[in-house]
């Protein structure tokens, strides 16, 4: 049971739209996400309606995570699991497996990513990518090293969106795990 419950779609202001809209970019990088067959994330969206003008905020910053990001979608994805996995947020992770599959990520793969940046079988950049996620929410920084070898593969940009992502879907965490934030029904349809 949620601490607060998400408003009903049917009692969300009419504000709500307007801060729906503005989770697309001006200059999207990225095609849209996929909604057939999918949650639609009312828990989520819901918490935030009782919030019209930080939803709003937050979904113009947000869309440029999902959409306007530097990175690939699945850097995207391998970061928002990893966040999930050190927060233990079940909802984050459960609608981020399906996102990833989406965009070709494995199931070996996934179980990667909630192993950890030492996992076997991981691609350095990935490793890297992984522990960065790590270090950043452990330490509040990406260690020399880690960025040593990120700045080595990656522009500014991407190293950017990176510290970025994490910060996202980690405040994202806090917010689930504060509001103990349960699973939407069509979460655990499209799960099982």
């Amino acid at each position: 049971m949620a601490r607060i419950e998400p408003r009903p779609l049917r009692e969300w202001p009419k504000e709500m739209r307007a801060a729906l809209a503005a989770m697309t970019p001006a200059a999207p990088r990225h095609p849209p996400l996929p909604t057939e067959g999918r949650s639609k994330a009312l828990n989520t969206l819901g918490t935030m309606a009782h919030h019209p003008e930080l939803a709003h905020a937050f979904f113009t910053f947000n869309g440029h995570i999902l959409r306007g990001t530097t990175l690939t979608l699945r850097q995207r994805e391998m970061i928002v699991l990893r966040v999930a996995t050190v927060r233990k947020v079940a909802y984050e992770w459960a609608q981020h497996v399906i996102m990833a599959r989406d965009l070709g990520l494995t199931d070996a793969e996934i179980a990667r990513i909630a192993w950890g940046p030492d996992a076997p079988f991981l691609d350095p950049l990935d490793a890297a990518l992984l522990r960065a996620v790590d270090e950043l929410i452990t330490d509040g920084g990406i260690s020399a090293t880690t960025w040593e070898f990120l700045a080595g593969k990656l522009d500014v940009q991407q190293l950017l969106d990176i510290i970025f992502t994490t910060g996202t879907y980690d405040m994202l965490a806090m917010m689930m795990s504060s509001f103990d934030l349960p699973l939407d029904d069509d979460l655990h349809e499209s799960h099982d």
